[in-house]
């Protein structure tokens, strides 16, 4: 029987909310609370539904992660929509395995490592900002690639921001060890992850599955 660990730990809040949310939601919320204050009934009605979507969207519920060392979790919330074999990518050398996960405004938009290693390096690019499940959004958007050393392998992550989302944020340098499962950030209001890992790798996901960051596994590599 496969076991699971909490790779972050556990929060003791009913409804755990991401930190980058809370700005939003406090200005929201005393907007609100403000127009209701002033009689606008319908501005102070629309700003609640938004202050009640956003503790939705930028919810952050723990996740327990798989202890098997092979097995790759995905980075993302969302649906997969891509699993195939690139000859080339920008991010790491030769031929890779790419696995492409949407993620929708309904989905949970805090990022987990995929594997446990050590960030190699960062590649940020500014980009445009296509739909986000659109073939050309992998290298035409703005995009954040973590390429990370697993025990001498290379493979790469990619946060990809998409027609609405306009803010990518890492938390993980160069340098960092990182832990399968772990948080190290978000992009907001829909998006994209794009995973490249080394040709061999052996898929558990087709196009179309839903996958969940942090525990749903999307294959195995042999390190």
């Amino acid at each position: 029987m496969e076991k699971y660990t909490y790779p972050d730990p556990p929060s003791d809040r009913a409804l755990p909310i991401a930190n980058a949310g809370w700005p939003i939601i406090l200005a929201a919320g005393f907007t609100t609370l403000l127009m209701a204050i002033l009689d606008f009934k319908a501005l102070a009605l629309l700003l609640y539904v938004f202050t009640m979507f956003s503790c939705y969207f930028f919810r952050d519920p723990d996740r327990l992660a798989p202890e098997e060392e092979n097995a790759v979790v995905s980075p993302a919330d969302g649906k997969v929509i891509f699993v195939n074999v690139v000859d080339s990518n920008p991010f790491i050398e030769g031929r890779a395995l790419k696995i492409s996960i949407f993620m929708s405004v309904f989905n949970v938009h805090v990022n987990r490592n995929p594997m446990t290693g050590t960030v190699k390096r960062i590649i940020y690019n500014p980009g445009r900002f296509f739909r986000a499940n659109l073939d050309k959004a992998s290298l035409e958007n703005e995009h954040n690639a973590v390429v990370l050393d697993c025990n001498g392998r290379e493979i790469c992550y990619v946060q990809i921001a998409g027609l609405v989302a306009r803010r990518i944020l890492c938390g993980i340098k160069p340098g960092d060890m990182v832990v399968k499962g772990e948080r190290f950030g978000m992009i907001r209001f829909g998006s994209r992850l794009d995973v490249y890992l080394p040709v061999g790798f052996d898929p558990c996901v087709l196009p179309g599955d839903k996958v969940f960051a942090g525990s749903t596994v999307i294959g195995n590599m042999s390190l």
